[in-house]
């Protein structure tokens, strides 16, 4: 019998949970996009985890869903400049990239998926909405905010996983998907950094309220045993996710909530800028197709570097794939499809 300790195996809010967001995200849009969203639910549902598929396979994606913002300092969430050039010149590209990009990776997005709306691009539009989706998502997760992204540092291995995947997967069809309908966003910019903020506000009490649950359980309470399949897992029990998430008082839920009202408030601002584009017409396109091509699996390439904590291994520092600032614009980044 295989077993496994699934809380240090997951993704970023799981399989289950960047899916869930890019799913519910879809009823936040408006009846001129929805159609076609609604259409292509099932890409958008299911492709939503391809970014965490490209970490162990394309070289600079893992950078993409984080960002350290501890290591600039204390209270560096609100000092660190937005701009991806003052940033640079004050800290160099190099350790930008080394810690972590993810707020100035979603306004690149932005400008891919505007140009995709104007091309009337279906794949395009598709794919990098799906990716943008997953960006969003992360850029919401307090772990995805600090340098002790999984309790390492603190003695808590394994937090990780089980804020982002198991608490989720046990009580997240409890909560509530009312949310408003997707609103523009006048400074893209600074509502990717408002959500990092959030995130690392909350960070606090992810590590704290784990610390004292443990200390008032008893390890043969803390974790159990489950069968998936023909694998056994080691996970938090139910009893110890049930009081963390009762501690947390609704944090989880606030923030794929968060996630699922800023994907779709992206969404809507990237055809608004695209000059609101015919949606309609494009579904048109495709009536007589049950699916569009879905992204292929990447072989893992030994060579990128990720977090040690997903697949065990630490490799050496990529160079990046393409630029920010003054050469935002250019064709070739812009059409780049990851």
């Amino acid at each position: 019998m295989v077993f496994c300790f699934i809380s240090l195996c997951g993704y970023a809010w799981g399989f289950f949970g960047h899916q869930r967001i890019n799913r519910m995200a879809i009823f936040t849009l408006p009846p001129e996009m929805f159609t076609f969203y609604k259409y292509h639910i099932r890409y958008i549902t299911e492709n939503a985890v391809n970014p965490d598929k490209r970490r162990y396979a394309v070289e600079g994606e893992a950078e993409r869903h984080y960002i350290d913002i501890d290591v600039y300092g204390d209270s560096a969430i609100f000092k660190m400049p937005r701009r991806w050039e003052d940033a640079v010149a004050k800290y160099t590209e190099d350790t930008l990239r080394a810690y972590g990009i993810a707020p100035w990776h979603l306004q690149l997005m932005k400008f891919q998926l505007v140009n995709a709306f104007m091309e009337k691009n279906v794949m395009r539009i598709l794919r990098i909405s799906a990716d943008m989706g997953h960006y969003i998502g992360d850029s919401n997760v307090p772990l995805h905010t600090t340098q002790n992204y999984n309790g390492q540092m603190t003695g808590q291995y394994g937090i990780h996983g089980f804020w982002e995947s198991r608490l989720p997967e046990i009580f997240a069809d409890d909560y509530d998907y009312f949310l408003e309908k997707a609103q523009y966003i006048k400074s893209p910019s600074a509502r990717a950094w408002q959500a990092v903020t959030n995130a690392h506000l909350a960070l606090d009490s992810v590590l704290k309220f784990e610390k004292i649950l443990s200390a008032q359980f008893s390890e043969d309470k803390k974790y159990s045993f489950e069968t998936r399949g023909n694998i056994t897992v080691k996970v938090y029990s139910r009893e110890f996710s049930s009081a963390y998430h009762q501690m947390l008082a609704g944090q989880v839920e606030r923030q794929m909530r968060a996630s699922i009202q800023m994907v779709g408030d992206f969404w809507y601002t990237c055809w608004i800028d695209a000059g609101q584009p015919n949606l309609d017409s494009l579904v048109q396109l495709f009536d007589n197709q049950q699916d569009v091509i879905e992204e292929k699996d990447l072989a893992p390439n030994p060579t990128i570097k990720t977090r040690t904590h997903e697949i065990g291994m630490s490799f050496p520092q990529q160079k990046p794939t393409y630029y920010f600032g003054r050469h935002i614009f250019r064709k070739e980044e812009l059409m780049a499809d990851f």
